[in-house]
């Protein structure tokens, strides 16, 4: 068994650096991480349908897709990730969370911690999620990885997810809302999470093969790099991704009211249409074409928009106003 502790608190390098080593590499693996504040999107949802993209820009968190399905979750420094890379056995066919989970599970009892796995891919105290898990089979290998939250900004946490289903309606897997806790209230002694992160580690190296903890070679790092350039650093993997879905919003200005509907696939826009009582100087239609193929995202909409006369189809209305209406959820 090979031990890694990740010095990087980059989502985007964290999560390439899963990808290398799943597929790559053939040890099996025991991984302890954590990432600067961020929201990691599971591998089949619509990005936009389960983040508070408003919360998310203020706050400057980044939002990366991962690899596994599952729901979205939030990190931050509160909460460590843990990862397992082992080789299918000739008879595992079937996903088994609770069998991959038993090893974190030991350590958490053997602190006093009352925890238990629930529902499908979970661990609760006293039936309160710490633990979000998601598994994923690669040839001969598998990943099965999770949140630990052990001091994590609930508020923050709520807010970043905090989405209006109304407005999205598609295929996604939708994250489930499930009420969490800190480990670090069920505690009996105080412990950082760096402490918590060595305990773990090392009970871990106690209950498998007692060898040093490594790191991540120079040529590994390499691959890694071109990772995270090529792929989770790009708008494409992260939002582009997404399933196809449908978006509606409404808004009042003083040119009158505009209600957008519009589809979106891989992330660009395949249809869009205008609906209102405002006024327009051209036809609408023209402007609804030149923004098929365009991102649903605010900087490419905003580049679009000032190649435009905006005026020229919406009398009297502003364009923060016309952005609002296509990227915002408050």
């Amino acid at each position: 068994m090979r031990y890694l502790w990740l010095s990087s608190q980059n989502p985007y390098h964290n999560l390439a650096t899963e990808e290398y080593l799943l597929t790559q590499c053939h040890d099996e693996i025991f991984m302890l991480w954590q990432n600067h504040p961020s929201v990691i999107i599971g591998r089949h949802q619509n990005t936009l349908a389960e983040i508070n993209i408003d919360f998310i820009t203020q706050n400057h968190i980044d939002v990366v897709r991962r690899l596994t399905g599952g729901g979205a979750v939030f990190h931050d420094l509160g909460n460590l990730n843990f990862s397992f890379f082992k080789n299918k056995t000739p008879n595992e066919k079937e996903i088994n969370f609770r069998q991959h989970t038993q090893p974190i599970i030991d350590a958490l009892q053997s602190l006093k911690i009352p925890v238990e796995f629930s529902g499908r891919n979970d661990l609760t105290i006293n039936g309160k999620k710490i633990s979000g898990n998601a598994m994923l089979f690669y040839k001969d290998r598998v990943l099965e990885h999770g949140t630990l939250l052990f001091d994590t900004q609930k508020n923050i946490l709520t807010n970043a997810l905090k989405v209006d289903p109304t407005k999205f309606s598609d295929k996604a897997v939708k994250s489930i809302q499930n009420r969490v806790t800190n480990i670090s209230e069920h505690l009996s002694a105080p412990l950082s999470v760096l402490q918590f992160k060595d305990y773990l580690m090392q009970f871990i190296q106690q209950n498998f093969t007692n060898n040093p903890i490594d790191t991540i070679t120079e040529f590994e790092e390499r691959q890694i790099e071109q990772l995270v350039t090529k792929k989770y650093n790009t708008w494409k993997w992260n939002f582009g991704q997404s399933p196809e879905y449908a978006f509606n919003r409404k808004i009042r200005t003083e040119g009158g009211s505009i209600q957008l509907s519009l589809n979106v696939k891989k992330g660009l826009i395949e249809n869009v249409k205008f609906y209102g009582d405002f006024f327009s100087y051209k036809d609408i239609e023209s402007l609804e074409k030149q923004l098929q193929g365009v991102q649903h995202e605010k900087m490419a909409l905003l580049q679009a928009f000032n190649q435009i006369n905006i005026t020229s189809y919406f009398n009297k209305v502003r364009l923060d106003e016309l952005l609002a209406l296509f990227c915002s959820t408050s």
